[in-house]
């Protein structure tokens, strides 16, 4: 009995910690964009509308799944991270980083649901994810297509691609990597939407000359 003791607390300590420890592991981690970069001025300044539609994701990004690829082994599968997760599905991140950043920079953003006749953003993502080149090599990754649609017309169509190196090859520096991919293609479509849209027209009117 002295020594079947002292053994069945050892068990039950064991026992306890394996328990704290596998609750640990499964705490689930949380990510989004972060604030806002600081704003930049348009090229040409003047009044822009602009129909933001949904962005559309094939189905591996319908959810809140991190997803990461080992390019050095199979770069044709994406693994989801198990205990980190991004905050919203990816389409939904970036449909309100794109709206915001187009509204911080002065264009008037509508829905697809209003009626105003405006042209319309039409998002398509391929890629979200961090792509590990080597086990301590990895970047975050977006590719998406934009097109800017006014009615049943195609105006404009680009295919946009950006990736940032992580600073720490894990769930957190993936997040803030793709974070960052994505932010770089933003404001690679922020400068495209004032070339493609010109500012609405000052209709302020004008003394004109009377005639002798």
């Amino acid at each position: 009995m002295k020594i079947i003791a002292p053994l069945l607390l050892l068990a039950a300590v064991l026992l306890n910690s394996g328990c704290a420890s596998r609750g640990a592991a499964t705490a689930t981690a949380s990510f989004d964009f972060g604030p806002l970069p600081p704003p930049k001025a348009l090229k040409t300044p003047g009044e822009r509308t602009i129909k933001v539609l949904d962005i559309s994701t094939p189905s591996g990004l319908d959810s809140t799944q991190m997803y990461y690829r080992l390019n050095y082994a199979n770069a044709q599968q994406a693994m989801p991270y198990a205990h980190s997760r991004w905050s919203m599905p990816p389409g939904q991140l970036l449909t309100q980083r794109v709206k915001n950043r187009l509204a911080q920079a002065g264009i008037r953003v509508l829905g697809g649901s209003d009626g105003v006749n405006a042209p319309q953003l039409k998002i398509e993502l391929d890629d979200f994810s961090q792509h590990f080149q080597q086990a301590q090599q990895s970047k975050g990754v977006l590719t998406w297509r934009v097109s800017l649609i006014q009615g049943r017309n195609l105006l404009q169509q680009l295919n946009l691609s950006t990736e940032v190196a992580a600073i720490t090859h894990d769930a957190p520096g993936g997040a803030r990597a793709v974070a960052q991919a994505s932010d770089q293609a933003i404001d690679m479509l922020l400068a495209a939407i004032v070339e493609w849209l010109p500012p609405r027209a000052d209709h302020t009117s004008q003394t004109k000359p009377q005639s002798p």
